[in-house]
């Protein structure tokens, strides 16, 4: 009988044992996931190409649409450049990893704010705000009555990056200003990714062949 007990014993110790290492691993891997993880920052199009006589240049239009803390599209926004080497000026708030790993509601992840659209060309160079100092961005405002969290921490945004004592209470890792670009060109999709413990980047991919010549519709 106490044999059997003893071996009952074990039996129930490692089955406890297999639970705890199954949730161990598996918060792990969650928090792995929320370290590798990024979201679809926003994603840009050519919509037209226009040779303009008077510079000699080509003007290239492109269609920005940024997506919002759920992944939605916010109303678009057109720019025209005398080029089509065009860059994205952000500034990216990188938090702990604690506060990544953790899935934290306000820290869990990068957050960023596009501030222009802009190309490079001397005194020629041309530039579009996107978002205005100090202001909350659409894509973040969370619904409902107002946070103060959220009110402060768009308040000291552009702060964060001048005043270390600050950034280090708020439990940020870095600030820095950021400015991906790409050469854009009609018939590809361009993908602004946001990384949840890093920056930003730009992807491309060929539009769907159905789509190629077509005017979609808003």
């Amino acid at each position: 009988m106490n044999r059997f007990l003893f071996i009952l014993l074990c039996l129930v110790v490692a089955g406890f044992w297999l639970i705890w290492r199954f949730n161990q691993e598996h918060a792990y891997q969650q928090i792995l996931d929320r370290l590798q993880a990024e979201s679809r920052a926003a994603q840009v199009l050519v919509t037209a190409v226009n040779y303009d006589e008077a510079t000699g240049r080509n003007m290239t239009t492109i269609k920005f649409v940024e997506q919002d803390s759920k992944g939605l599209p916010l109303p678009p926004k057109y720019f025209t450049f005398s080029g089509n080497l065009i860059q994205f000026q952000s500034l990216v708030v990188r938090f702990e990893d604690k506060f990544v790993a953790a899935g934290d509601r306000f820290k869990g992840r990068s957050v960023y704010l596009f501030w222009k659209a802009f190309m490079l060309d001397g005194v020629q160079t041309q530039e579009f705000p996107i978002t205005q100092v100090d202001e909350i961005p659409g894509g973040y405002k969370v619904p409902g009555k107002a946070n103060g969290f959220e009110n402060r921490f768009w308040k000291d945004f552009w702060r964060f990056a001048f005043d270390e004592a600050k950034a280090k209470n708020a439990g940020i890792k870095s600030v820095q200003i950021e400015a991906p670009g790409a050469v854009f060109i009609p018939g590809y999709l361009y993908t602004v990714h946001i990384e949840h413990d890093g920056g930003l980047r730009i992807d491309a991919k060929p539009v769907e062949p159905i789509l190629r010549g077509e005017k979609i519709l808003n």
